[in-house]
């Protein structure tokens, strides 16, 4: 059985459409037809070398989409055939396998083997380890169920799960990508109030405005700090950072309360990038946070956030395009839709892959 999966060969070169075989399954994995993958700015720190040296190299990319299981391996009890999953790289229960190897033929060129970790996305089908896996709940709008593999869970549990936000709290997310847009939603849904959304792109602040905001800033025009005090004097109560930039970070740290006033870091910052903050901003109370993934648990979350969605509380309509839209992809479009992410032409593209038709 073989499989058409976008692979990265070489990083700063585009990725390469190849058919791969698809082996046997080992005891805790899990075949999957994946039918959308989300696209997660991960992917392009992979894809342009950002990441630091890549020991993997070939390997297949993507962490976040949902699919239809199509077999198993041993000793699986988590899902079975046929059930509709969210495949995430957040670990929940179940086996915990080393990533799959496939391999790649190549003519003349003899057979290549390419790398693959616990979960990829980029390709119809996937060798999956059990738990990446979690059974879609139902009621999940399925044009925004593949954000469940990674944007949700990041953005909606940094406010919900790492800053535990409650009603009234005030709040400023610093970058509205995907998985920004998801913390305004998120922040939305926790009722907190102002709801302040930070960027550069005034079409992505339109699209926070849509997903809850209260107050935008354009940071490229206005100074972020003195736009937060007229908002909230004393600064906000919590403030989510999405953007990976060191400089942002420290904003984030920077706009939040003293005695008690919390950042959390959400983006990925480049390989050898450094942060570096005012202690004296600690001394304050503030708090300055990490997070694995919003801190959200797969098992527990995903119930808990596709009941959000399918009651409309948590509602992530207006971060995908329509069907129709040129900001849905097909397989082949892979290479423009990390062009498109990385430009912020786009906020988070969607790449349809397979029907999800019983095969």
């Amino acid at each position: 059985m073989k499989s058409l999966a976008a692979i990265l060969v070489q990083t700063g070169c585009p990725l390469e459409l190849v058919d791969l075989d698809i082996p046997a399954l080992k005891a805790g994995q899990v075949l999957v037809e994946v039918t959308t993958s989300g696209v997660c700015h991960t992917q392009v720190l992979e894809a342009r070398g950002y990441r630091g040296e890549d020991r993997f190299l070939p390997h297949c990319l993507g962490h976040e989409g949902v699919g239809i299981v199509r077999d198993l391996g041993s000793d699986i009890t988590k899902v079975k055939q046929g059930d509709r999953v969210i495949l995430s790289w957040l670990k929940g229960s179940g086996a915990d396998m080393p990533g799959t190897t496939y391999q790649w033929s190549q003519g003349a060129g003899g057979v290549r083997t390419v790398n693959a970790g616990g979960v990829t996305t980029f390709s119809e089908l996937s060798v999956v380890s059990e738990n990446r896996l979690t059974i879609l709940p139902p009621g999940v709008p399925l044009n925004q169920a593949p954000l469940l593999g990674c944007a949700i869970p990041t953005g909606v549990g940094a406010v919900l799960n790492a800053a535990a936000a409650k009603p009234g709290n005030s709040i400023a997310i610093f970058g509205c990508g995907g998985v920004g847009l998801c913390a305004v939603a998120g922040a939305k849904a926790a009722k907190c109030q102002p709801i302040i959304a930070i960027d550069i792109n005034p079409a992505k602040l339109a699209l926070a405005k849509q997903l809850g905001a209260t107050h935008t800033i354009d940071s490229g025009k206005h100074p972020v700090f003195e736009a937060i005090a007229e908002i909230c004097r004393s600064g906000v109560d919590y403030s989510i950072e999405a953007t990976g930039r060191p400089d942002v970070m420290r904003q984030a740290l920077q706009s939040v309360r003293a005695r008690g006033g919390t950042a959390v870091v959400i983006g990925n910052a480049r390989f050898g990038e450094k942060l570096e903050i005012d202690p004296q901003q600690l001394n304050q109370g503030k708090r300055l946070l990490g997070t694995w993934g919003g801190d959200s648990e797969p098992d527990r979350d995903m119930v808990r956030f596709g009941e959000l969605m399918r009651t409309g509380e948590l509602d992530l309509s207006p971060l995908l395009a329509s069907a129709d839209s040129p900001h849905r992809y097909r397989l082949p479009d892979i290479n423009k839709a990390l062009a498109d992410l990385e430009s912020g032409s786009c906020v988070r593209p969607m790449i349809e892959i397979g029907s999800g038709e019983k095969k």
